[in-house]
């Protein structure tokens, strides 16, 4: 197990991006790993709510700004940048579903001083769930915004995907097919597809901005080879998480499918659906009021003593 030390490999830490929240941000450090590094409010008292952004070639803690700046005069709120992300470390390292969740963990030893309300975006959901099946006492509920993992398209086994990883990874070609996915033209077009009306322009100056920070490349690269998503999900990661109450929020996202919802949910006490319609994956920022009303519903039913 990788434990942080005080002293560590932290290769590329954007030390020129500037933050993605109007909040203190720190970092966890890792012993031959790039750090985690999270964002804090923690005036409110309350159950910790824990925020976690997507996977993609450009994400970061912005990707949740909306409901960070909501909660934290109810809460204490957290976001974390992701190792390879934001303002984590950027360097080149052998990125995975395991390692991330074991990051995701070790915050949540070290930082919430109780469980936890966890909130991830998309691929994030998977690691999310990971963690909370390694910490079960860390993790008070879940919600997954257009969690990846219920589609009836698998990703690529772990065999495969571990070797087309050296391919786009691989130098000299690395660095400009990097350029290409995160150019401005490339981050308009795919962000935009995200939303129903037009994507924020500061937030697609934020993801161009992340993306072009020293080692941006690696985590990216990484995720585009599928060797961070977990082969039927569903089944090996989803169907174990019994006990957590968990909500899913999914409507329609032009990169994500939801089919095997319709039968999962029944099928699992604990999980619930919400829908906020319409959004393209990020209803949070489509549609904050009813966003915040259907996450306060699933939360407070959850301190109301049953019939």
């Amino acid at each position: 197990m990788t434990l942080p030390i005080d002293t560590a490999i932290n290769a590329g830490n954007p030390a020129g991006l500037a933050p993605a929240l109007d909040a203190p941000c720190e970092r966890i450090a890792f012993r031959h790993q790039p750090s985690l590094a999270y964002y804090a409010d923690q005036q409110a008292t309350g159950r910790p709510l824990v925020l976690i952004h997507s996977i993609n070639a450009a994400p970061s803690s912005f990707e949740v700004k909306p409901l960070f700046e909501h909660y934290r005069q109810q809460r204490p709120v957290f976001s974390l940048d992701l190792p390879g992300f934001g303002q984590a470390g950027r360097g080149p390292w052998n990125y995975s579903p395991e390692h991330y969740a074991e990051a995701i963990g070790q915050f949540l030893k070290q930082v919430p001083n109780q469980p936890v309300d966890l909130l991830a975006l998309s691929l994030s959901s998977e690691f999310a769930v990971r963690a909370t099946l390694s910490l079960p006492e860390r993790v008070h509920s879940l919600v997954l915004i257009s969690p990846t993992g219920f589609s009836k398209r698998q990703p690529p086994p772990r065999p495969i995907s571990n070797f087309v990883h050296p391919l786009l990874a691989g130098l000299p070609w690395n660095q400009p097919l990097f350029d290409l996915v995160a150019s401005r033209r490339s981050i308009n077009y795919y962000l935009s597809k995200s939303f129903m009306q037009a994507a924020p322009q500061e937030m697609l100056d934020y993801a161009y901005a992340t993306s072009h920070q020293p080692g941006a490349r690696h985590a990216p690269l990484t995720f585009l080879s599928g060797k961070l998503f977990t082969l039927k999900a569903m089944t090996n990661l989803y169907g174990q998480l019994t006990t957590h109450p968990t909500l899913v929020l999914a409507d329609r996202d032009p990169y994500v499918h939801f089919e095997g919802l319709d039968d999962f949910i029944p099928a699992h006490s604990n999980w619930r659906r919400g829908r906020v319609v319409p959004n393209m994956g990020l209803p949070h920022w489509e549609d904050l009021p009813a966003t915040v009303k259907t996450l306060d519903e699933f939360w407070h039913s959850l301190d109301s003593p049953s019939d």
